[in-house]
Order: structure tokens, then C-alpha cells, then sequence
């Protein structure tokens, strides 16, 4: 159901809002989880490190992804909020268009230069066979991930949260219901995992589609709107790229930095390469709230830009960002006093150097969960105001500091030095953050201010 965020209860609409998308980050990570748990549980430890030895190359080229299809959405979202419908559907087609084309790239690129992406990112000998054909059947399938990120971008630009998680908790079931077939019956071993990872994407992409064909008459695209041949449509394109790149680019280098973090990761051996495998996800599912809160955020503020209302801009952000607080201390809290029965469940208790390495990094890390949390909102409002330069920025001061903690400390301290790389980012990146929001809204505001005044005076 479309949803007009411009008006009601700021922080009512953004929490009624964040649910759905809690609940439905938390099945996305699904697929991964289920990937390490089946293939963890039943293949061993080296198995579970080919998954998470190239996981890290998967989620770079999935940040791109999700980091353009977002900045896409962020203008459909601000011809919603400004009454404009035939700038919504034009807007559609012309993501449709662009990331399209963008995943043929990526996709090629990648098939072509894996076996020495591979090699330069350390993956040992006895894991390299499991870990290549994984991350080659998972990128085969990139077209499914792309086309479900872009529908689930445009239909939460409208308003509504919850379409995308109803296909996507059926996708993760089956996701899970694969692996198991795939991996236990079929006898496909690591590869197995994978294929079953892109068939349920495949059916979430096809069932959300045909859902928002038929309940969704906003999005019933004409033949006009596929035309792209004059200089208004270039201009158009133009629009969207100057916000959909900077934020794929963005979300590039944070997956960049992780992929540091993995090569390094991967010098230590197996057991670290499972123990970070197993910590990351649970690292990832205890962020879930704050991530939906940011983009839920960034979802009003796009709709509010579009219809000039500043106020419930500002004051949307300073509640989430005391929310997103909050979240952070207890999400630390749980880290510190349950996370290695977490780890546990990813590997069971039968290597406990791997259980301690594992929850080791999540009491290092969880410590720093409150700049962590800043960076959502912050980042998402202003990437909702179509602000894309500063959080650039953010992302490349990010990727600096975690590629110097991942290679300087860990060569000093060992894999502990390694586990200070993200915590030192997340400072970095949430003051640059903070202080160019602020800036900016401060700015937009008297820009519009001016511009009112001049319209008066005319």
C-alpha cells in the first residue's frame, strides 16, 4: 500500500514504517545464514570458510547494487512527494534502464577476473575450489538480486515497507528448504548452497513483480515512459546518476574495506576465516534495527524534501538519531554477555578457539556500536535530501582508516589488531557525517528560504 509520509506523526510514520523493514533485512540475512549454519552444521569448518572467504566479494559487488537502486529510488521518491506521477513512472523506467545496465557490467567484469580476484584475496589452497564455484554461481545470478533490490527501492520510495517483506520471507523459506535439499540429498556440496541462494531470489523477483502489477496502478508503466531518445531524458538520466553513482560508489568502498579486511582475514587461516565468517553475520543481525531505522529515515526524508517540509526533516532526524542510540547500547549489551553462545549456533561447540576468536571480535567491536548507529541516520537523511558528496566522503575516510588498521595492526597485534579496522572506520566516517548533514540541511533551508522570498518579491 502506497504511503504519503508528508504528513502525520514524524517519528510515528518512521516507526511504523521501520518494522517491516526490520523484519525483512532480518530474513534477507537469511540467505546468508542459512548458507553458514546448513553448510557450517554439515560440510565442517573449511567448507563454512570457503563461504565466508569470498562473502565479503558477494557483498561489494551487492553494496553497488543496493547503493544504486537506493539512489535511484531517492528521486522517485521526491517526484512522489511532490504530487508528480508521470515523473514517478519515468523515474521507474529509467532505473529499470540504468541498473540494468550497471549489472551486465559488474556481472561480466567479475566472471571474467575472479580467478585472480581470488588469488589477491589470499583465499588458502584448501578452500579455494568450494569458495570459487560459490561466488561464481551467486554472481551468474546477480540479475535476481539487482531486480529485487530495484523494486523493493521504488516501492518503499511510495511508502510502503511492507510488499518486499512478504515475498522475501517466502523466498528465505525456501531458501532454507534448497540448501537442505541441494546439500544433504542432492549431494552438491558449497556450490549447492549457492544455487539455492539465487532460485529463491529468482522467486521473490517474479512474485513481487507480478504483485505490484496488479495492486499498484501508480507503477502501470506506458509505452511513452520507456522513450529515452531526447535531451530532457538525458537530463533525466543524468538526475538520477548524479545521485544513484556517488551512492554506488559509496557503497563500494565500504564493501572495498571489508574486502581488505577478508584478505587480511584470510592469511590467518581457516579458523579465523570461520570464526569472522560467523561473527560478521551475528554482528549484522544485531545492527538490523538500527540499519532499518536509517532507512526508513532516508524514505521520509526524500518524500518531506520533495514537498519542502524542513521542519519534520530536522526533527525526524534528531529523534531517530536518540532511538538509534539507545539501540546501540542494548544490541552492545547483548554482544558482550550472549555472543559466544550466537557463534555457537553457526558451529556448535566443538572448536572452542574458534567459539573465542569469534566473540572476541564482537566485544571489541560492539563497543563501538554508538558511532555506528549515527552513521545510518545521518548518512540515510542525507542521502533522502539527495546530498550524495558528503557521504562519499564519509565512505572514502572509511575505507582509509579501515584499510590501515586491517593491514598496519594486524601485522603488529595479529589477527586482535585486525578487529579494531571497523570500530576506527566507524568514528571516521560518523563525525564526517554528522557535521555535513547539519551543514547542509542548515543550507538547504536557506536557499529555499531565499528563493520564497525573491518569488514574493517578484
Amino acid at each position: 500500500m502506497i504511503n504519503d509520509l508528508t504528513s502525520g506523526n514524524p517519528l510515528k510514520l518512521i516507526l511504523i514504517f521501520s518494522v517491516p523493514l526490520l523484519i525483512g533485512n532480518i530474513f534477507q540475512q537469511f540467505y546468508n545464514i542459512a548458507d553458514i549454519v546448513i553448510v557450517g552444521r554439515t560440510l565442517g569448518i573449511n567448507a563454512l570458510a570457503s563461504v565466508g572467504a569470498v562473502a565479503p566479494l558477494f557483498f561489494l559487488i551487492m553494496f553497488v547494487i543496493v547503493g544504486m537502486t537506493n539512489g535511484f529510488a531517492v528521486i522517485t521518491g521526491q517526484r512522489f512527494g511532490a504530487k508528480d506521477y508521470d515523473g514517478v513512472r519515468r523515474s521507474v523506467t529509467m532505473s529499470t534502464i540504468l541498473s540494468t545496465i550497471f549489472t551486465l557490467f559488474f556481472t561480466f567484469v567479475c566472471l571474467g577476473l575472479m580467478g585472480h580476484i581470488l588469488k589477491w584475496m589470499n583465499v588458502p589452497p584448501e578452500i579455494y575450489h568450494d569458495a570459487y564455484w560459490y561466488i561464481q554461481i551467486v554472481i551468474i545470478g546477480l540479475f535476481t538480486a539487482n531486480f529485487y533490490n530495484l523494486l523493493a527501492s521504488i516501492v518503499r520510495a511510495l511508502g510502503d515497507s511492507k510488499t518486499p517483506l512478504y515475498f522475501l520471507i517466502f523466498a528465505s523459506i525456501l531458501n532454507i528448504f534448497l540448501a537442505l535439499l541441494f546439500i544433504l540429498v542432492c549431494h552438491w556440496g558449497v556450490p549447492g548452497s549457492a544455487i539455492a541462494v539465487v532460485f529463491s531470489q529468482a522467486i521473490s523477483v517474479i512474485l513481487c513483480a507480478f504483485y505490484v502489477k496488479r495492486y499498484f496502478p501508480i507503477l502501470h508503466l506506458k509505452k511513452e515512459d520507456w522513450i529515452f531518445n531526447t535531451h530532457k531524458d538525458w537530463d533525466f538520466a543524468l538526475e538520477h546518476l548524479k545521485v544513484g553513482l556517488p551512492m554506488a560508489v559509496q557503497f563500494s568502498i565500504l564493501g572495498a574495506g571489508i574486502l581488505i579486511i577478508q584478505s587480511v582475514c584470510n592469511s590467518f587461516g581457516a579458523d579465523v576465516i570461520a570464526a569472522m565468517t560467523a561473527a560478521l553475520r551475528i554482528e549484522q543481525i544485531a545492527t538490523m534495527p538500527m540499519v532499518s531505522f536509517g532507512v526508513a529515515l532516508a524514505a521520509f526524508v526524500a518524500q518531506n524534501f520533495g514537498a519542502n517540509n524542513f521542519r519534520r526533516i530536522r526533527i525526524s532526524v534528531k529523534k531517530a538519531s536518540v532511538i538509534n542510540l539507545h539501540l546501540s547500547v542494548v544490541m552492545a549489551f547483548v554482544m558482550h554477555f550472549w555472543g559466544s553462545h550466537f557463534v555457537q549456533i553457526f558451529i556448535g561447540n566443538q572448536n572452542p578457539e574458534v567459539v573465542k576468536i569469534a566473540h572476541d571480535y564482537l566485544f571489541i567491536s560492539s563497543l563501538f556500536y554508538f558511532f555506528l548507529s549515527q552513521i545510518f541516520i545521518y548518512r540515510n537523511a542525507l542521502q533522502g535530501l539527495g546530498r550524495a558528496t558528503i557521504p562519499l566522503l564519509a565512505s572514502i575516510g572509511e575505507l582509509l582508516m579501515r584499510a590501515f588498521a586491517a593491514i598496519y595492526l594486524a601485522v603488529k597485534f595479529g589477527y586482535v589488531g585486525m578487529f579494531f579496522a571497523g570500530p576506527i572506520a566507524w568514528v571516521t566516517a560518523g563525525l564526517v557525517l554528522a557535521g555535513g548533514y547539519y551543514t547542509n540541511i542548515h543550507r538547504i533551508i536557506r536557499e529555499t528560504q531565499k528563493n520564497i522570498r525573491e518569488q514574493n518579491f517578484i
